[in-house]
């Protein structure tokens, strides 16, 4: 890790997240690339401790059983000393670690762990450490963590920060925010290579699909389409796969890669909110950065997208949840839950210049107000501002840029 401390690190608001007092694993999860080694070497950076790192997505550990870890331990100590923190990274690709991690904490040793996927880090955590772990989900850079890498200032109310701030997201809005797209020419191959290799190693390897052709086709589709409501019949059928269960499951296996965000229809009732879920990708990148993408400049569903990833973000670490609301009346983007009460209801549009638009976009927020009894009603765009009274509800228009630059993260 000492090549980090030469380079210009952006730190993150999770970062305070990590204990480095707690007995608890300390579990950064998310997508790969999304800067999840750099922010556990921050953390422990700043902390001032002694500790160990080891890398498991290094291809020489490639095919390490559970039973060599402590073969791993022993050259760790030879290396490092004596150390009180072991740092684990990409730890998912040791079948069994969580036996090993088990008998670190046992010993009170601080073990801070990264990893790629959900199920693996999440299901194992849950069943065999018993509570003793602390996840910390980790999303691309949020337009915030933009700006400061690109030292565009985030605070200041002149016309000339202001305009700075808007040239950001527009960048922003194309090329994502995944670390090194930020200093990384061909960007398009890195993505492609970075698809690739969460699709065919972190799932058909982990889970030995036997489809591969029709997986990684399915997998292209949805993020071409995203955001989109799945319907495993329809995927089923139009590639080809033998059943719905099947195609449930290869869009399970996206969404614990992080490839896919998934919300779940808005519904006082579970057996609604586990069907027609809506899925985007982890990152506007995935959209259209990949060969044969076809998925063109729809800024409209790229700047929904970039609302979403931001709202899980800041929900993550609230304890909020994020739904959508589909009636036959009409829809709302998302809707905000705090338990069972909606806090907030949001509208997503690029350009409400157009009268139809325009109402139709209020329309599904007075829809969500009468649905839920919520009256924080925001319609979120690119550039416009303002306020609107309808019908005895006030709407709050604002852009996007300013919006998350708000929330703080």
């Amino acid at each position: 890790m000492e090549e980090r401390d030469k380079e210009e690190l952006c730190h993150r608001t999770e970062e305070k997240l990590v204990d480095m007092t707690s007995p608890q694993a300390q579990v950064v999860i998310g997508v790969r690339r999304s800067g999840k080694s750099t922010l556990c070497y921050q953390a422990l950076q700043a902390a001032g401790v002694k500790y160990a790192y080891a890398d498991f997505d290094d291809e020489r550990l490639y095919d390490l059983k559970a039973e060599q870890l402590n073969d791993v331990l022993e050259v760790l100590y030879k290396i490092y000393g004596d150390f009180n923190y072991l740092f684990l990274d990409e730890i998912q690709n040791v079948d069994g670690w969580h036996l090993f991690v088990n008998r670190m904490l046992r010993r009170k040793m601080h073990v801070i762990i990264t990893g790629s996927n959900a199920k693996l880090l999440s299901g194992e955590l849950a069943t065999h450490l018993s509570g003793r772990n602390k996840e910390i989900p980790l999303f691309p850079f949020s337009f915030r963590e933009f700006c400061t890498l690109k030292q565009v200032e985030t605070e200041r109310m002149t016309t000339k920060a202001e305009a700075f701030r808007r040239a950001a997201f527009d960048e922003y809005m194309k090329q994502g925010g995944f670390p090194e797209l930020m200093t990384i020419a061909h960007n398009r191959s890195y993505v492609q290579d970075l698809v690739n290799n969460i699709l065919q190693r972190d799932i058909e390897q982990r889970y030995k699909v036997r489809y591969k052709a029709a997986f990684e086709s399915l997998s292209h589709h949805l993020l071409n389409n995203a955001p989109t409501i799945v319907v495993p019949r329809e995927l089923a059928n139009t590639f080809d796969i033998k059943s719905e269960h099947t195609a449930k499951n290869y869009v399970n296996y996206l969404k614990q890669a992080y490839l896919l965000a998934g919300i779940q229809k808005y519904s006082p009732k579970s057996k609604v909110r586990l069907s027609q879920e809506k899925v985007y990708a982890i990152d506007v990148a995935m959209m259209d950065r990949r060969e044969n993408a076809f998925a063109g400049d729809n800024l409209g569903h790229r700047l929904e997208t970039i609302v979403l990833v931001h709202l899980m973000r800041k929900c993550k670490m609230m304890g909020l949840d994020v739904y959508y609301l589909n009636e036959r009346s009409g829809e709302c983007d998302f809707v905000v839950c705090k338990g069972r009460t909606v806090v907030q209801a949001i509208q997503v549009s690029y350009d409400i210049s157009a009268k139809k638009t325009r109402k139709r976009e209020l329309s599904g927020l007075l829809l969500a107000a009468g649905k839920t009894g919520c009256k924080d009603l925001l319609l979120l765009t690119d550039h416009e501002s303002g306020t609107v009274e309808m019908k005895g509800k006030t709407i709050r228009i604002q852009p996007v840029y300013e919006w998350s630059l708000e929330l703080g993260v």
